[in-house]
């Protein structure tokens, strides 16, 4: 009896340890599940930027004086979807800039990773102001979900003079730590985008949006990062879900508010 014990216990080892490789070896296809297909954007007075990686951002220029927000979509999305988005901005008398992620899209040859997302973001905020004359003091930082870890790397860098946050995480460890707990995710994580411990050194002022009903991304997310940058406002949206967070046209007001610095 104790002998068969062992071998089942061991059985189980050995399968425990294969759904960890498993999951380790296609954690990617995970934490990056591009959408299918490739869309290019076009949005009336923006332009589709191909640069040198390559990297491929959507620009829409600002009036004269005003801000351009840079933009990081989230997870399942690519460039195309940002039109929307892109509009909205450009109504409301601001610059319109975002940025396709490598896997993604028009990009979709190149593999994802962490650093790969941060060199493509790094890349595109370099020609936005080199080549495109946008000043550093008139670029604020927006990340939806996945992208508002990107923008964070990018805040902690010394990019944007302002930071949105729409429905983000502490880490993606974290996140993945939630979904599954009987997993080891934070062992297991290769790219961990960890915002909260990069937060206490983003001192630029940092809008946080969040639906109470997140079924992605816990609330409590959104609500400790609050607690750890030096000048958060965090904004806690009742019964609104993760995709549907901007859906109320108040809440785009008061986010297009604070980006232009109002």
């Amino acid at each position: 009896m104790k002998r068969m014990l062992v071998a089942a216990v061991s059985v189980v080892a050995v399968l425990y340890a294969l759904l960890c490789l498993l999951v380790f070896s296609l954690q990617r296809h995970l934490v990056f599940p591009a959408p299918p297909g490739v869309r290019e954007p076009a949005v009336p007075g923006a332009t589709l930027l191909r640069l040198p990686g390559p990297v491929f951002a959507l620009h829409a220029p600002a009036p004269e004086g005003a801000p351009t927000v840079v933009h990081f979509h989230g997870n399942g999305e690519q460039l195309a979807d940002a039109g929307w988005l892109a509009q909205e901005f450009q109504q409301a008398g601001l610059g319109f800039y975002a940025v396709e992620y490598p896997g993604y899209g028009l990009a979709k040859a190149q593999g994802p990773s962490e650093e790969g997302l941060y060199a493509a973001a790094e890349a595109a905020l370099a020609h936005l102001h080199r080549e495109l004359g946008v000043p550093w003091e008139r670029v604020v930082l927006q990340g939806q979900s996945l992208g508002s870890g990107v923008a964070v790397e990018m805040a902690r860098r010394g990019y944007g003079t302002r930071l949105v946050l729409i429905t983000p995480y502490t880490s993606l460890a974290d996140v993945g730590a939630r979904l599954f707990p009987w997993l080891p995710a934070r062992l297991l994580m290769r790219d961990v985008f960890d915002s909260a411990a990069k937060a206490p050194g983003v001192t630029v002022p940092v809008l946080i949006l969040h639906g109470t009903r997140d079924e992605v991304v816990p609330v409590d997310m959104g609500q400790r990062l609050g607690t750890l940058f030096p000048h958060a406002t965090v904004r806690l949206l009742e019964g609104k879900h993760h995709n549907n967070v901007l859906s109320e046209p108040e809440v785009l007001e008061g986010l297009l508010r604070f980006a232009a610095g109002r």
